[in-house]
């Protein structure tokens, strides 16, 4: 805060949270301290890259008056966000009842006798304030090492190991229910194949029971073959099941 006679100034350095292509602003408060009318006016080294409002003015006796300092957006950033611009406010005492259109340059003019303090104010960037990150950094002491995801979709951290191990047990679950079925829906072509095959030996056999009938002595060995096959047949379908 300024420590002149007229105006306390607050603060005095003009801080500007600096990003690129953006308008950015800070405000400036100006405090009468006397029981007269104070004028001031606003200067600045590089007046094309600041707007002022308001540059001139009247602070009543004992009351505050806010100044905004607009940057107009900047193309890129100074090296070192180091800023070299500076701010002049100049103040003076005025007569009683005047208006900010009685202002004129002659008032601030110090060859013509006329008391005028001076303060410097200098421009100081910022980097832009970031949001705080959603993941600890770190670990609380007597607390467990936080894991955290990867970018590659990964999980990473002291017990990622376990982790890991379930999210690839559970990527092969599909693989292995697919076999699964398919290994089911070639069982049971086989075992209905089977099926067809000993109801068509069966439909035989009573053929050939009927026929034997008739003559025994040339049937009987066929027969036992028959049964011989149906049960090596239903041996494999057993076996299967």
């Amino acid at each position: 805060m300024s420590t002149g006679e007229l105006l306390s100034i607050e603060p005095l350095e003009l801080k500007f949270f600096f990003e690129l292509k953006k308008q950015i602003s800070c405000s400036l408060q100006l405090s009468n301290k006397t029981d007269s009318y104070v004028a001031f006016k606003v200067k600045t080294t590089n007046p094309k890259k600041y707007c002022v409002r308001p540059n001139t003015g009247i602070v009543m006796p004992r009351s505050t008056c806010d100044v905004t300092v607009t940057m107009q957006a900047q193309k890129e950033a100074p090296p070192d966000m180091q800023c070299k611009d500076k701010f002049l406010l100049q103040s003076v005492k005025a007569p009683d009842g005047t208006t900010p259109k009685d202002i004129t340059a002659e008032m601030f003019n110090k060859e013509a006798g006329h008391l005028v303090e001076e303060c410097k104010l200098r421009v100081v960037y910022l980097a832009p304030t970031q949001p705080p990150s959603p993941v600890a950094e770190g670990s609380e002491e007597g607390s467990s090492p936080r894991g955290s995801i990867s970018e590659n979709g990964n999980f990473t951290g002291p017990d990622s190991t376990p982790v890991t191990r379930a999210f690839a047990e559970r990527s092969d679950v599909p693989e292995k229910s697919a076999e699964a079925k398919a290994l089911i829906a070639r069982l049971t072509e086989e075992k209905n194949n089977a099926l067809r095959q000993n109801s068509k030996l069966n439909q035989e056999l009573e053929l050939l029971k009927r026929e034997s009938s008739k003559s025994r002595g040339g049937v009987s060995m066929v027969i036992v073959i028959l049964i011989g096959l149906l049960g090596i047949i239903m041996g494999y379908l057993m076996k299967k099941a």
